[in-house]
C-alpha cells in the first residue's frame, strides 16, 4: 500500500528534482476531497514525455523497477531520442507501486496522452487540479477530468464510492444521470 506519506514524499521528491507531477486516481480524489477516503495501493500520476527517464532513474535510486506496461502504451522518443514506455507500473521491494502515463503540453498548454488514449486532450482547465494530501499542497487534474477519468468501464465498488463522494462536494452529475 502506498500511504499519505509514501505519496507526499513521492510527490515531493519528484518535484524537487524539477519533474512536473499530476496527481490522479484514486489519491487524485483524495487530494480533491483534502482526505483519505480508504487505502491506495499505488500512485498515479501524469508526467511529460520528456521526463520519464529522469523520473525513473530517480526512482531506481529508491528501489523502483518496471512492474509493468499497460495495454494502452506507445512507446514515444523523448527530446533526448531515446524511446520511452508512456503507460507503465514502477514498484518497490515492499510492494509501493507508482502507476505513470505519459503526455506532451502543446503551445496552448494542453496536455496531450502519449498513451492510447483516442482523442483525449486534457485543458488546461484539467491540468489545473488542486488538492490536498496530509496537509500537503499538490497538483491534480480538476474534479470533473477526475470523474472523466473514473468513467466508461466498470469501476470496483470503492471506486465508485469515491466517485459518489466527488460528485457530491464538487456538485458534479454522475456519467449517465443527467
Amino acid at each position: 500500500m502506498v500511504s499519505d506519506q509514501d505519496a507526499i514524499r513521492l510527490y515531493q521528491d519528484l518535484v524537487v528534482q524539477g519533474i512536473p507531477v499530476w496527481i490522479v486516481g484514486g489519491w487524485g480524489i483524495d487530494a480533491l476531497l483534502r482526505e483519505q477516503t480508504r487505502l491506495h495501493k499505488d500512485l498515479d500520476i501524469i508526467v511529460l514525455v520528456d521526463d520519464v527517464v529522469r523520473m525513473r532513474e530517480f526512482l531506481a535510486r529508491d528501489g523502483y523497477g518496471l512492474e509493468m506496461l499497460w495495454s494502452e502504451n506507445v512507446w514515444d522518443v523523448d527530446a533526448h531520442g531515446v524511446e520511452v514506455p508512456t503507460a507503465f507500473v514502477l514498484q518497490d521491494a515492499e510492494g509501493r507501486q507508482v502507476d505513470a502515463h505519459a503526455m506532451r503540453l502543446d503551445s496552448q498548454g494542453s496536455g496531450l496522452p502519449a498513451w492510447e488514449a483516442e482523442g483525449l486532450v486534457l485543458t488546461p482547465d484539467h491540468l489545473g487540479g488542486e488538492g490536498e494530501i496530509a496537509g500537503v499542497t499538490v497538483r491534480c487534474f480538476s474534479p470533473e477530468m477526475q470523474l472523466l477519468g473514473h468513467s466508461g468501464y466498470e469501476l470496483p465498488e470503492a471506486h465508485r464510492r469515491d466517485v459518489q463522494l466527488l460528485c457530491e462536494r464538487f456538485d458534479l452529475s454522475l456519467p449517465g444521470t443527467q
